[in-house]
């Protein structure tokens, strides 16, 4: 870890949210509230809150998250009008989270809860991102095991910024990266590829997924696949660069045809002038993309301010303050996503 990470220093006791998206978790909501309650009381030094969100359920959900909350000040609610998915669950928990550090976590506890004071103990170390990285996953069939594979390493491939492998978002995120991740005004959501893209220093803990103990998954094969296609398209420009790598190798085979005594494929120019131009296209598309999603051009993630006494007179700033800011913060040029 970098030495000019900031870790959270001694002082008052930290508040430690955790974000739980539900979606027709009524069978599984009591134990994952007993489980949950149990380990963050056990935490040194902090006190905690859960926000749980209702992502428009169907069944019982709303009704016994009620229940909890009027036994425990310490949950705050959020329900949503419908089902508007995963990740807008974990943003609009995140959203309403007051802690110095969130954990995101579902409630199917196949993410052990188990593994939180491990994952705030890395926090208290100084790292902003800790994630949660599966080791096995139990009671999943092979074929969800091999395309969970081959999801997170395609990704790594492919993405702009790396993203970590076999962790879901199942995660910490300190007060900092949550202001920034809260700010962003995207609209088509990938949270674990913004996270990454932020570029701050991440640690993992490793774990072992465990089966549901009620219930059912709610990810099937259509949401499987309309999660990767946010991956890609969020987290990487090569779909928009495809036209050209399609083009190289046919206006290659259509220059090196006369040069080898050969005649070139029929339509090759053609067809390889038509993707070029496609190519470009897609490029001037990706762009305003881009530019369109607003994420800041640049994070600061620490400053030092100078000690001059014309600074100082400037700024009002007290003359010899050596105070550092470690809070990430956010800048584009419309000032449009700030975070502190």
């Amino acid at each position: 870890m970098s030495e000019n990470s900031a870790a959270p220093g001694p002082g008052p006791r930290h508040l430690i949210s955790v974000v739980v998206p539900c979606f027709n978790e009524e069978a599984v909501l009591p134990a994952t509230y007993r489980r949950l309650t149990a380990v963050m009381s056990r935490l040194a030094g902090c006190d905690h809150e859960l926000v749980l969100v209702d992502d428009g359920s169907t069944d019982r959900t709303w009704e016994v998250l009620r229940e909890l909350a009027a036994d425990d000040p310490r949950v705050h609610l959020v329900r949503f009008s419908r089902n508007f998915g995963h990740q807008c669950g974990l943003l609009a928990g995140l959203r309403a989270a007051a802690g110095d550090a969130v954990v995101m976590i579902d409630a199917d506890l196949q993410d052990p809860p188990e593994v939180v004071p491990e994952l705030v103990e890395q926090w208290r170390q100084g790292w902003p991102v800790v994630s949660a990285r599966r080791t096995g996953r139990e009671g999943e069939t092979w074929s969800k095991r091999g395309s969970a594979y081959l999801f997170y390493r395609v990704l790594d491939l492919l993405a702009d910024q790396p993203v970590a492998r076999d962790t879901g978002d199942f995660r910490l995120l300190d007060r900092s990266v949550v202001d920034l991740i809260a700010t962003l005004p995207e609209r088509r959501l990938f949270l674990r590829g913004q996270i990454s893209w932020a570029g701050l220093p991440e640690t993992t803990v490793e774990y072992v997924r465990h089966p549901r103990p009620a219930g059912r998954s709610k990810y099937g094969i259509r949401r499987q696949l309309a999660l990767a296609h946010q991956a890609l398209m969020s987290c990487s420009a090569f779909p928009a660069r495809l036209p050209v790598l399609a083009a190289a190798p046919v206006l290659g085979a259509a220059v090196a045809g006369p040069l080898i005594g050969r005649r070139a494929p029929r339509g090759a120019w053609a067809l390889g002038l038509q993707l070029l131009c496609l190519g470009v296209l897609a490029d001037y598309v990706f762009q305003e993309y881009d530019q369109t999603r607003g994420r800041p051009v640049y994070l600061v993630r620490q400053s030092v301010p100078g000690r001059s006494a014309a600074r100082a007179a400037r700024t009002g700033t007290p003359l010899g303050s050596t105070a550092s800011r470690a809070a990430v913060s956010a800048t584009d040029p419309d000032d449009r996503a700030a975070a502190s």
